[in-house]
């Protein structure tokens, strides 16, 4: 499932949404703590501003270890876009000086009322409402919005340009989001289980059914008792694919999809973590053709 190299992982953010360092630099650096916000920084700000990831698309971005050089440039950051919620758990040891962007506080949430305390594991990470919000493009709209609203007071001369930038990306998801729904109608409903819980805002925006998240914890397998039920469940259920993400175990996913009588659909659940997803628009687009083929 993990059809793209390292070597071409760390290409592809140097030529696609990461910022040109050969150019003039911008007198402005925005600090992203994910390649999703990377991307949609890019879309609106343009060249105006240099804009960095601190997470690479491949690595787990509740666990990430910030290297000297990133604090460094946490640093002398004009502004830091962070998921918020538990996301980015690892930020709060930074010591960071700029203003801080919580682009949550702006999004439609789920799981917020869920309970995360379980009795025979450590508290979930996702402890105030599930954090993968950026896969609902709806809410990409919305994000957009805030960041332009920043931007455009970091940078006061070039708030027409980002306003104007943000109403191109809005009409363009919209019409994207057309065909989207049209190639996923057939499929309403559809029955599926994911192994992390990333998913629940794309599904919830496509019409898909999730039965279950086969890692109740992130990154930690479930126990022999706890797939026997996955395994019963999704037979009841009439499951018809398993949702992997790029650093799902390959050996479980089989595991998962063989017991349950399912399905392997690999998705990607952030820009450049693939080289299709080259932006926010192709990200969407790349797993919408991917679901249309595993169900067809």
């Amino acid at each position: 499932m993990r059809a793209i190299s390292t070597f071409a992982l760390a290409m592809l953010l140097a030529f696609s949404v990461a910022p040109r360092r050969a150019a003039a630099a911008s007198q402005f650096l925005i600090i992203a703590t994910t390649t999703d916000i990377q991307a949609l920084i890019t879309a609106i700000a343009g060249d105006k501003v240099d804009v960095e990831s601190l997470a690479a698309p491949s690595q787990d971005p509740h666990s990430l270890e910030l290297k000297p050089g990133q604090l460094v440039r946490l640093r002398s950051a004009s502004l830091v876009v962070r998921i918020g919620l538990d996301h980015e758990p690892w930020l709060v040891r930074a010591q960071i000086k700029a203003p801080v962007l919580n682009l949550s506080e702006n999004v439609r949430l789920l799981q917020t009322e869920t309970p995360r305390l379980r009795v025979e594991r450590q508290s979930h990470v996702h402890a105030f409402g599930n954090p993968h919000y950026w896969l609902d493009p709806e809410n990409a709209k919305a994000m957009v919005i805030s960041l332009s609203r920043a931007l455009g007071k970091l940078i006061p001369a070039d708030k027409a340009f980002f306003d104007a930038n943000r109403d191109t990306f809005i009409k363009q998801a919209d019409e994207h989001m057309v065909a989207w729904k049209k190639a996923l109608a057939p499929y309403a409903g559809t029955r599926i289980v994911v192994v992390h819980d990333t998913w629940i805002y794309f599904a919830d925006r496509f019409n898909l059914s999730i039965v279950a998240a086969a890692e109740a914890t992130p990154g930690v397998p479930p126990s022999p008792a706890e797939l026997a039920k996955l395994y019963s469940r999704m037979r009841e259920a009439k499951v018809r694919l398993v949702v992997a993400d790029p650093n799902s175990n390959d050996s479980l996913v089989r595991q998962i999809a063989e017991h349950g009588n399912a399905r392997i659909v690999a998705l990607v659940p952030s820009v450049c973590a693939d080289l299709a997803a080259r932006d926010y628009l192709s990200l969407i687009d790349l797993n919408v053709a991917r679901l249309v083929k595993a169900l067809r």
